[in-house]
């Protein structure tokens, strides 16, 4: 698609996009900028970088009552994740919003609703949300969603979108990197050459090793992962994906079971919420159930 307008926020998004999200802030503090458009889209873009970093607080304190509708979807999004006593009120309030007359040229506020619901593993509601929006990056997580959902044939469909609105987009060729992870096979070296070119253009984030990890975990490379692991570790020792990465690398590579017990103590203790850590205390609850059920009585 040709457009000879520059964006002016091209840097900005780009670093949130492969989760650079310092390099984005800082970047965001420096912008001058006239045009009150362009204003709220890298005000937008900047808070989410900060809720991104569970910086949760900096956009609640900041965004008051006199900013527009799409940062008071970003500050809806942070409250959410914020206050986990206020989610069902959030939640509630939502879905009656949902159910009214929504203002779908506001695609800040249907991905940060669609961005609850992924939260709420409530994945047909939040698609239900995307699918009112064309915008690149509402079609992005409605990509991401269907891989969640084994629903690759769907996926393949809203990416070739993408690819006929903006091929070059970065968040095209991640949306084609993660469909080539779910498809596998030789679609895994064609997703790794994706994330390592654009950490080669961009910057080499705890997200594009991950990426590159997972590829070469899916095709038995577990040493090279291993290093990229590292890599990530090195950037941000406390990154959910890294740490869940590392678990099942240990397991691979035959590492003391301290080791990954080590990850998923960290997990635990910094990301409860974590679908891995749900599902992983789940687990944990369900054995200790059968162990009290065919352990042996104890009689007096």
């Amino acid at each position: 698609m040709a457009n000879d307008t520059v964006d002016e926020l091209f840097e900005i998004r780009t670093s949130f996009c492969i989760g650079n999200y310092q390099q984005c802030i800082n970047e965001a503090h420096k912008m001058r900028l006239n045009n009150p458009d362009l204003k709220t889209q890298r005000d937008v873009i900047m808070y989410r970088a900060f809720i991104a970093q569970r910086k949760y607080g900096v956009v609640l304190d900041e965004v008051n009552s006199t900013y527009g509708p799409e940062l008071q979807a970003v500050k809806m999004l942070a409250d959410y994740l914020a206050n986990e006593n206020k989610r069902d009120a959030i939640l509630h309030e939502l879905d009656t919003k949902m159910s009214g007359n929504v203002d779908i040229s506001n695609s800040t506020f249907l991905l940060m609703a669609a961005s609850i619901y992924f939260n709420e593993l409530n994945y047909d509601a939040a698609l239900r949300v995307l699918h009112q929006s064309d915008s690149l990056e509402c079609i992005a997580l409605s990509v991401q969603l269907l891989l969640r959902l084994d629903r690759v044939d769907l996926a393949k469909k809203e990416l070739k979108k993408m690819q006929d609105a903006d091929e070059d987009s970065i968040l095209t060729q991640l949306a084609l990197a993660w469909f080539n992870l779910a498809v596998g096979g030789e679609k895994y070296q064609d997703a790794y050459y994706i994330f390592q070119e654009q950490a080669d253009k961009h910057a080499a984030t705890p997200l594009l090793l991950n990426g590159q990890a997972a590829c070469c975990m899916a095709q038995g490379h577990f040493e090279d992962a291993e290093s990229l692991l590292h890599e990530a570790m090195d950037k941000d020792s406390n990154n959910p994906e890294t740490l869940v990465n590392m678990i099942v690398l240990s397991q691979h590579l035959g590492k003391a079971p301290e080791v990954g017990n080590r990850y998923i103590s960290q997990l635990k203790d910094s990301h409860k919420n974590h679908p891995f850590v749900v599902d992983y205390l789940h687990k944990e609850n369900e054995f200790d159930r059968l162990v009290r059920n065919y352990g042996p009585s104890v009689t007096a």
